[in-house]
């Protein structure tokens, strides 16, 4: 057996325990990044038993952070910020700068210097991405008022947090450890800025006049060939090398090449394929990065600092989110506004675990102040569910809280109170498809898919349409399969598929239920979950296809063709 294989530990270790940890804290209803970061932990230098190798797992973490925030740029929406920009900017900023502040009140109290009490607070001001949007979508948030203003004050911090990654090299290069004893002067101080800022520009001019061309160019030219491991590679390629030339010629960081990256594929029309096609990558790095993160926390920092760990929840939990609260409810939205984006906020996560790692390889903030802030998000991720819970309940005994004068509180796109309607479920090539054909033939259909990209086309062609997952219970609820006749199962997914059938059965036992297949083993698997029907695509096509060509002059066939669907647990399928 090999001698070397650290990489290999790290990877099977590190994935097989954040699996583990992450499905039991799934399991809890809490987000699966309590149990990456338990995992790092758990494989860290701070507890006994397997230890992984940091140096590794650092630069896993760094492929990570470049997948993060390429996922972050594929996604970047300035149409979303622009919906809410009179809010979300200004309420942004001020929130930010309201927790940058706390923080360093805090680190003054600590006796740290100015300059690694600024970046400590920084860290503690910008909410987790993943945490806020698994919020919003299991109370259906996403498309009302409140949703929309909580997702563009989202997009503001990642932007600050973007603007903080070009910042940091340069305040170390002129205020960290490593500067002290040389003269800058208020020129020299502002010469460094301009030629950062220029680099950034050269970089940012390259990607908009060359890569805004170029990259999409690039990728419908491999998805022409017909090859979906050219045209996976063919993104990954992009992401990672975009930000290694970023770092390797203008000096920018791996990160913001990597967004920018994303944002230049944004452009293409096949950026959502890009996006399905890297994510699981994107996943299994994302993971390995917060087992590394985890691996830097020292459990003994809850007992050894337990008032700086308290302080800094508090920030988090409260003192963000009381800021937050008071901007909302300056601008004239309802105390429910305010609220909602009050618990939205009341957590830190990827960003802040980049930003505080920054600081430390800078040396502009100390190893203790990263674990704080590990401690911090560990503590803020946990409670966050019960803070929304607690949100819930005032406003089940508050019903008066959303006045009319919010009319985007209620759902985006033609009314969803239908009858003895179909619905479809995925929008997709398929599912458009279908929902088409229903609507020409005067059958009412109501659409289900969790790509908002999709809703907002079943929108525009003016069919009603819930973003969401359809295994998730108040998504069917709210299509209500109670009064409808039938509903397809359009999405490739076999297991979300099985899951989402038994669910309608249970709502609806008298419902119709078709759904695709592509296989005699997802045949079975939908037919055993309560299906009334499953085709299979291929099997169809093929049947279509050969009656084409039997029907050709050209052919005569020396006997007709047997009946369709020759597979006995498919017989009850409806093509």
């Amino acid at each position: 057996m090999p001698h070397n294989t650290d990489l290999i530990n790290i990877v099977a270790v590190g994935l097989g325990l954040a699996f583990v940890l992450g499905a039991i804290a799934n399991r809890l209803r809490l987000s699966p990044l309590v149990g990456y970061l338990v995992a790092g932990i758990c494989v860290g230098p701070f507890t006994p038993g397997f230890v992984a190798d940091q140096e590794l797992a650092n630069q896993l973490a760094e492929i990570g952070v470049m997948l993060l925030m390429f996922g972050v740029g594929l996604h970047f929406s300035l149409k979303d910020l622009m919906s809410v920009k009179t809010i979300a900017i200004p309420g942004a900023i001020a929130q930010i700068s309201a927790a940058t502040v706390l923080g360093w009140g805090v680190s003054q109290l600590m006796g740290w210097s100015h300059l690694n009490g600024l970046i400590f607070g920084f860290s503690l001001a910008t909410a987790s991405t993943v945490v806020l949007l698994r919020a919003m979508e299991e109370r259906r948030l996403l498309e009302t008022t409140r949703g929309k203003i909580a997702v563009g004050w989202l997009i503001v911090e990642d932007l600050a947090c973007v603007l903080a990654l070009v910042m940091m090299p340069v305040i170390a290069e002129v205020f960290g450890p490593d500067a002290a004893g040389q003269n800058h002067s208020i020129g020299s101080v502002l010469t460094s800025i301009g030629i950062t800022f220029l680099k950034l520009g050269a970089f940012v001019a390259l990607m908009l006049i060359v890569g805004r061309r170029v990259i999409p160019w690039i990728l419908e030219r491999i998805a022409g060939t017909g090859s979906r491991e050219l045209f996976t590679l063919s993104v990954l390629a992009i992401a990672l090398g975009v930000a290694f030339g970023a770092a390797a010629l203008f000096g920018v960081s791996f990160a913001l090449g990597a967004f920018f990256a994303g944002m230049m594929l944004n452009e293409s029309e096949l950026s959502h394929k890009a996006a399905n096609d890297s994510l699981p990558l994107r996943d299994a790095f994302a993971v390995l990065f917060f087992v590394s993160v985890g691996m830097l926390f020292n459990p003994a920092i809850l007992v050894e600092h337990p008032w700086q760990v308290l302080a800094t929840a508090a920030i988090i939990m409260f003192g963000k989110s009381a800021a937050a609260f008071f901007i909302v409810r300056a601008f004239g939205h309802s105390k429910a506004t305010a609220l909602t984006i009050s618990a939205s906020l009341a957590q830190i996560g990827e960003f802040a675990f980049i930003i505080a790692g920054l600081g430390v390889a800078l040396k502009i903030l100390s190893a203790e102040g990263q674990a704080l802030v590990l401690a911090g998000a560990l503590i803020s991720i946990l409670l966050n569910p019960f803070v929304f819970g607690l949100l819930d309940r005032w406003q089940a005994r508050h019903p008066e809280s959303n006045p009319l004068k919010q009319p985007l509180d209620t759902p985006a796109g033609p009314s969803r109170e239908l009858e003895n309607h179909a619905i479809v479920i995925g929008y997709g090539r398929v599912g458009s498809e279908l929902a088409q054909v229903l609507r020409d033939r005067g059958v009412p259909v109501l659409v289900i898919d969790d790509n908002e990209h999709h809703v907002a086309r079943a929108h525009g062609n003016d069919i009603p349409a819930i973003r969401g997952s359809a295994a998730a219970d108040a998504v069917l609820a709210e299509a209500r399969p109670e009064k409808a006749a039938i509903a397809i199962l359009a999405i490739p997914q076999p297991l979300e598929a099985g899951e989402s059938i038994a669910k309608l059965r249970a709502m609806n036992s008298n419902l119709t239920l078709l759904a695709r297949a592509h296989s005699d083993a997802e045949v079975k698997h939908l037919l055993a979950h309560g299906a009334d029907g499953a085709i299979m695509a291929e099997r169809e096509l093929a049947w279509s296809l050969a009656e084409m060509v039997m029907a050709s002059p050209a052919l005569r066939p020396a006997r007709p063709l047997p009946p369709a669907n020759p597979l006995p647990e498919i017989n009850n399928s409806v093509a």
